[in-house]
């Protein structure tokens, strides 16, 4: 697959940053300051976590505990429902192919090759991983476990938080308070997913990535199609049709979907009029038509449309975002909502893993019990893989 000389190379511009960070942190004598600095690493571990959660908890007592109690029933209500998705999706590539939806793992430089969303990613994993590692934490201060240390560790490019529990007396605790200490850290991560989903909501672009049933109740009927582009020397261009002009008619024809163009017809040489709507006005533009490449006889705007509609979302819409400001928030609410749902899947290294283990642990022998997590770990790895393998056979190298 090609790439532009920007997306062969972001996986050294990632490994510069990084070299130049490990520098930062060699000279500055960070491991003096509680860092562990390594070649392909860097840790901080804070003693005083506790101190600051004890803090908190004072002024939030009662909603963490409602939060607590909460996340013990979210915890199962998110790990089936990230079983249903990998499973349906699987499903869907045999039996309803148009439906499957490509899954790849988010790597800055690999599968990140964007150099403005590897700057979005790196924005958002932070907030994402103290909102994970804070739940656990002050839930933990609740459940009366004493948190040993709290921290950072960055891996190149990949980041990860941690708060450190005491490890006997989280296991002496009791199994709802273990439970509930788990699930706390996907939890706060999809609650803080819909806060942000709320905002984005007032964005019309918000509407394109929404399933039908959920965008028919959110946005009003679709728009108009927007331009993307306008081709040098096209009567579009002569006409002065701009990108993100919302073309609403042609000749008299509604156009609300991208598939309403195929209603209009047009003979190269003729003169079609363009309804459409810029900045809030609404203006009716002659265009002469030029011949298709594809097909002489057939007359064509010199446009490149939106391959899916714009929407307005049903509520009064009066938050005007930048496109940087929403695509922060995108990849915030994306983030925090998948990295919420697929955490409390049964893997090892995910709070899924010890979810299921805090409840079958004493029920079963210690045997067994390896047995049975041994085998929900590849079940679900094997659900993992052959998503992303399926979406490599059917798209190829997925980047972003």
């Amino acid at each position: 697959m090609a790439f532009g000389f920007l997306q062969q190379n972001s996986i050294i511009y990632v490994l510069i940053a990084w070299f130049i960070i490990f520098a930062i942190a060699k000279v500055s004598k960070l491991d003096k300051r509680g860092f562990e600095i390594k070649p392909y690493s860097l840790t901080y571990k804070n003693q005083n976590v506790q101190l600051i959660l004890t803090r908190l908890l004072g002024r939030t007592e009662r909603a963490t505990r409602i939060f607590s109690n909460a996340s013990v029933v979210l915890g199962f209500i998110m790990m089936g429902a990230g079983f249903w998705y990998l499973i349906s999706n699987l499903s869907n590539f045999f039996v309803k192919p148009e439906s499957f939806a490509e899954m790849t793992v988010l790597i800055p430089g690999v599968t990140i090759q964007s150099s403005t969303n590897i700057a979005y990613f790196l924005l958002a994993v932070p907030i994402v991983l103290v909102m994970h590692e804070g739940a656990h934490g002050i839930v933990a201060t609740l459940e009366k476990i004493k948190i040993k240390t709290g921290g950072f560790a960055v891996f190149i490019a990949l980041f990860a938080g941690f708060v450190e529990p005491d490890e006997e007396e989280f296991a002496k605790a009791r199994k709802i308070s273990r439970l509930r200490v788990i699930g706390a850290g996907a939890t706060s991560n999809v609650i803080f997913s819909f806060v942000i989903a709320g905002l984005l909501l007032f964005n019309p672009s918000f509407a394109l990535i929404m399933p039908d049933g959920i965008r028919n109740i959110l946005y009003s009927e679709p728009l108009g199609v927007p331009i993307i582009s306008v081709e040098p020397g096209s009567g579009a261009e002569k006409a002065g049709l701009q990108k993100d002009d919302m073309i609403t008619a042609i000749n008299g024809v509604h156009i609300s979907l991208p598939q309403d163009f195929a209603k209009v017809k047009l003979k190269p040489g003729d003169t079609a009029t363009v309804t459409l709507t810029r900045s809030g006005q609404t203006l009716q533009i002659p265009v002469v038509t030029t011949p298709s490449p594809d097909d002489p006889q057939k007359g064509m705007l010199g446009i490149m449309r939106a391959a899916l509609p714009s929407y307005q979302p049903v509520v009064p819409y009066y938050i005007h975002w930048s496109p940087e400001v929403f695509m922060f928030l995108l990849w915030l609410w994306m983030l925090s909502f998948f990295i919420g749902i697929f955490n409390m899947l049964p893997l090892p290294i995910l709070d899924g893993g010890k979810f299921v283990h805090s409840i079958i642990e004493k029920k079963m022998s210690e045997k067994a019990l390896k047995v049975t997590m041994l085998s929900l770990y590849v079940f679900t790895f094997a659900l993992f893989g052959l998503n992303i393998a399926l979406s490599a056979v059917k798209s190829g190298f997925i980047t972003i």
